[in-house]
């Protein structure tokens, strides 16, 4: 069908145009700003969610504006202990700083100057290759379950007399690398000892220091100045490594027993001491209870 047509006469026009007019300038009109109410329209059903929330109290507010962790701890205070270890003296996490695996501590390569503090259930701890100048008696206190220690390529000069000796489960010690003159009291747990490439002289082991670790099997004392063997060695004693020292001579009951000549050591398989002035040759005696002759100069 044909649209109907709508006429509009000038005066219903006039008015219109008038009412645009006064809508666009309605913000020139007298109104009294305390009247009005600003409000979202909403259907009639929904009224109810128009009614407003109580405000809530200062302290509440100020307690949900603060982030809280699962536990309800805040991240701003957070407990490490048991699960990240103990702060440094930079006030931060060992387990953060370092990688903690179980109960394996690995610090290296991220130049310490100490040793930092460690989880109470630390049992094998690596810092190696770091700027540790000292280690101190307290620097493994309380740690009972410690069974290994790799302080590896350090700057180390220096060892507290008490730093090892408390360690009821220490089996495993490792410092080669670094700058040692004198060893201290060690625990007799002790199954491997690598104290390779230090400054160990004449004064540099205490006498006897190895005689009581009976489950002691390698030990390694290469490119030091020692100037002869340490005895007494422990019976279980399976490699001995002594290369590049300045041992000149050995003596008959070094290895064997002189007093028993069906005596056979049986476990010392591995004698280094080749690139010491030493000549092999003048105590063949000293080997006649050994499986295998040491290795060095015969000349």
């Amino acid at each position: 069908p044909t649209p109907e047509l709508i006429n509009y006469d000038s005066e219903t026009y006039d008015t219109t145009l008038e009412d645009l007019d006064n809508l666009y300038n309605y913000e020139n009109l007298p109104i009294d700003q305390s009247e009005i109410e600003i409000a979202t329209m909403m259907p009639s059903g929904n009224r109810e969610l128009l009614t407003p929330s109580p405000q809530l109290e200062e302290d509440e507010e100020e307690e949900e504006s603060t982030p809280r962790l699962i536990d309800g701890s805040s991240p701003q205070e957070p407990e490490f202990t048991g699960v990240l270890g103990p702060h440094t003296n930079e006030d931060f996490p060992t387990c953060l700083l370092c990688t903690c695996l179980s109960t394996t501590v690995y610090c290296d390569d991220h130049e310490l100057d100490a040793i930092p503090p460690l989880p109470k259930n630390t049992a094998y701890f690596y810092s190696r290759f770091n700027r540790i100048k000292k280690i101190n008696k307290d620097d493994f206190a309380s740690l009972n379950d410690l069974k290994r220690i790799d302080l590896t390529s350090n700057l180390i000069s220096e060892i507290d007399e008490d730093a090892f000796r408390k360690l009821p489960q220490l089996r495993e010690l490792v410092l080669r690398d670094n700058k040692i003159r004198q060893l201290p009291e060690l625990p007799n747990t002790l199954t491997f000892i690598d104290i390779s490439n230090n400054r160990l002289g004449r004064k540099g082991i205490k006498q006897e220091a190895f005689k009581d670790m009976y489950d002691l099997h390698h030990l390694y004392l290469t490119d030091n100045n020692l100037d002869h063997i340490p005895l007494p060695l422990p019976e279980n004693l399976r490699a001995l490594h002594l290369q590049n020292n300045n041992i000149l001579e050995m003596h008959e009951d070094t290895f064997c027993n002189v007093k028993n000549l069906t005596y056979i050591r049986k476990a010392l398989e591995d004698i280094r001491l080749d690139g010491n002035p030493i000549n092999l040759s003048k105590t063949p005696q000293a080997y006649m209870c050994l499986p295998r002759l040491p290795i060095g100069s015969l000349v």
